[in-house]
């Protein structure tokens, strides 16, 4: 069909090719999952480095006492446990069978947006850190999804 009818551009389109052609090439969904893990930790890492540089709250990690949270090492210890999810899902997303990588994508994207949006009920969140906390659950949030929407090789191939 033309592109102009009568004169007028025209708002139909048309396709002469298969649909197969146009659908997007498939994804390396392993890389770009642990690369979502990266993205995601560079903005927990920078928005702790943020607070740090925030001379209230650097006062306050210093007391022992953020806001109504006490710092202790059980918490450090339990935050240490949270941060090893993000960096070990950089390595698990690119070597676990599918299955096993599908699933575990989207039980730690889970925790781990549940930890970001829990924090932001402790205390008063600054800009910068509802700001980063943001930016960490919309990453998150999209690895669950991309994750929960993965499909297996074997239904990939058959599609195609």
């Amino acid at each position: 069909m033309s592109r102009y009818a009568g004169g007028m551009p025209s708002t139909e389109r048309t396709l002469s090719t298969p649909s197969a052609a146009i659908s997007p090439p498939p994804r390396d969904m392993k890389g770009l999952l642990s690369a979502l893990w990266v993205f995601a930790m560079f903005n927990y890492l920078y928005a702790d480095v943020m607070g740090l540089m925030d001379s209230t709250l650097l006062t306050q990690y210093l007391r022992g006492q953020v806001d109504s949270l006490r710092i202790t090492r059980e918490l450090l210890f339990g935050a240490a446990v949270l941060m090893e999810i993000p960096i070990a899902m950089t390595l698990l997303s690119r070597v676990l069978p599918h299955r096993a990588n599908r699933w575990a994508n989207i039980v730690a994207g889970i925790i781990k947006t549940a930890a970001v949006a829990g924090t932001l009920s402790i205390g008063s969140a600054t800009g910068y850190y509802l700001f980063f906390a943001t930016i960490e659950i919309a990453c998150t949030t999209l690895i669950v999804v991309l994750a929960w929407r993965w499909a297996p090789p074997a239904a990939r191939e058959a599609r195609t």
